[in-house]
């Protein structure tokens, strides 16, 4: 079989996965998010937080739950790494520095999970159990939770309620979350991830000297770091490494675990907001958006000719064989296009324009199908905004899902996407124009460029992953994408926040023969072109200067 039919058949598989947990998980969402009863373990937590779950919140008291829980949760995981060398389990290694238990709880906390250490040589069993673990389950939670904020707010009218932050929080942890996380810590396990509390030990002799590993419980963390888009791994190689991705089964279903919950939530939107069809047009537009990235990506990595790339069927710098290219694609294109940022390749290694691809799935906004509950939210605001131009074509008031887009709409949702692209382009502008920064750069020209503006793209998109040819382990990169991930993350939350308390407050609308019709296939042209678009006079002139003049140099 040759490799390029391999990655066909695998995407087919994987979409087929996805297609048949659509409706059932999807239907599952929304009744959890519509119910009014609490389970006992929930009342359990919501007395030991002290918190009401039957009191309503409008967006300002949303937001502030949101904003003191992360921060809360920052603090008490930069202590954590702060006292590591003097806790238990710590497999003897020894506190974090500041900047980087900075940067590492920000990363956490955000979603982001981005690492500038080798996770098996910098962080002990409480660490990553207590601290890390933890964070990838809350973490996500409180994406779903702002997402289904703002859908409430479509559906809800002549109120600024939106539901009650701790019960979504909860909820999204307890009976979404963690069931899933525990199917598919099973799964990898009996696929042969490992899961333990071993310490360090020596393993074999590779050329005239041993190789250190430790032990973890590798196969929960993997599998909360897919379930909820978060991509941290145990290892320094991520999910390359065999501990964390074994064979090409687990690799294939890690993809289909990072995509499900996104995908699924479109159908959760359109049960909420009482037209499927409405979902299905996200879905529509999400589903194409991924599907054409990871085409034009098998096009760039099997279509390089020369020795090399004929003998070993593509671009395989870079990849595990075990995976081979189109696997590996799948994988770039999939984390890259959620805020994952797991990786089972090296994006730096792949071809100039492979590269850009995975760069420009993060400047799209992560919302195809992007991250849990970050996508969803994500790509209702970009949904406005080309509600909004076919308005402004047809002279009409703009209206979407029977609730007006005016003036204060549309001014959310122009800084919801003004807010990324600022951080991303000017941290990486100051990390150019100074002297230091330049030092951690590996390569020069082009691919270097490439190095700087990837990371800040991975931090303010809260993604993670890395040109990791790229030294972040200095004050200067650990102080700067720290700031750019919790911009990036709750700066946004903001004005989605804000955004769905103004809907709620409407009175629906009702429909007439000149209402666009958003649940048409018209629509979803008209949503991927406005994606497109405007990332595109974005980040055009960055992306020229970085992987398209590596690209067409090449």
């Amino acid at each position: 079989m040759s490799p390029v039919l391999a990655g066909v058949l695998q995407l087919l598989a994987l979409i087929a996965a996805l297609a048949l947990a659509y409706r059932p998980l999807g239907d599952y969402m929304a009744k959890v998010y519509s119910s009014d009863k609490h389970l006992r373990v929930e009342k359990w937590i919501y007395k030991g937080i002290g918190a009401n779950p039957n009191t309503e919140m409008r967006w300002p008291a949303y937001l502030r739950g949101v904003l003191a829980f992360s921060a809360v949760s920052v603090l008490f995981l930069y202590l954590l790494q702060r006292v590591q060398g003097h806790l238990p389990g710590s497999l003897g290694f020894s506190s974090i520095d500041p900047d980087q238990a900075f940067n590492t709880a920000a990363s956490f906390v955000t979603n982001t999970n981005w690492q500038s250490y080798y996770g098996e040589q910098a962080m002990g069993h409480v660490v990553q159990t207590a601290g890390l673990a933890v964070q990838n389950f809350v973490s996500a939670a409180v994406g779903i939770a702002v997402a289904v904020a703002l859908v409430r707010g479509f559906s809800r009218s002549r109120t600024g309620e939106l539901g009650n932050f701790w019960a979504d929080l909860v909820r999204g942890t307890v009976r979404i979350l963690l069931p899933l996380s525990i199917v598919a810590a099973i799964i990898l396990v009996a696929c042969g991830a490992i899961q333990n509390f071993s310490g360090i030990h020596e393993v074999g002799q590779f050329f005239g000297g041993s190789q250190q590993w430790n032990g973890g419980a590798v196969a929960s963390q993997e599998a909360i770091k897919e379930v909820g888009t978060n991509g941290g791994g145990y290892f320094n190689a991520n999910s390359a490494h065999p501990f964390e991705n074994p064979t090409p089964f687990t690799n294939l279903f890690e993809i289909f675990l990072l995509l499900v919950i996104p995908f699924s939530l479109t159908r959760t939107f359109g049960r909420m907001v009482g037209s499927l069809k409405q979902g299905y047009a996200i879905l529509a537009t999400m589903a194409t958006i991924w599907v054409g990235f990871i085409a034009l990506m098998m096009w760039t990595e099997f279509g390089h000719h020369g020795p090399a790339f004929d003998i070993a069927g593509g671009a395989l710098e870079g990849k595990e064989t075990r995976f081979g290219v189109g696997a590996s694609s799948i994988f770039a294109v999939s984390t890259t296009l959620t805020s994952t940022g797991a990786v089972d390749s090296f994006h730096s290694s792949f071809t100039g324009l492979g590269g850009g691809i995975t760069m420009l799935g993060m400047q799209l906004g992560e919302i195809a199908p992007g991250g849990t509950g970050s996508g969803l939210y994500g790509m209702l605001i970009m949904a406005i905004i080309a509600v909004f131009i076919a308005g402004l074509m047809v002279g009409r008031t703009p209206e979407y899902l029977g609730k007006k887009i005016g003036t204060r709409e549309i001014k959310f949702a122009a800084c919801y996407i003004l807010i990324t692209p600022a951080l991303v382009l000017i941290f990486t502008a100051a990390a150019m124009a100074l002297p230091t920064p330049g030092d951690s750069m590996t390569n020069s020209g082009a691919h270097g460029f490439s190095e700087i503006l990837y990371a800040y793209t991975s931090g303010a998109n809260n993604n993670g992953s890395a040109f990791a040819g790229l030294n972040a382990d200095t004050q200067w990169f650990n102080s700067t994408i720290g700031i750019a991930m919790l911009l990036g993350r709750f700066l946004p939350m903001v004005f989605v926040l804000a955004l769905a308390g103004s809907l709620a407050e409407q009175k629906p609308v009702p429909a007439t023969a000149g209402t666009l019709r958003t649940e048409k296939p018209l629509f979803t042209g008209l949503l991927v072109g406005a994606i497109l678009i405007i990332t595109g006079l974005t980040y055009f002139p960055a992306l020229a200067l970085g992987p398209l003049a590596e690209g067409l140099a090449s």
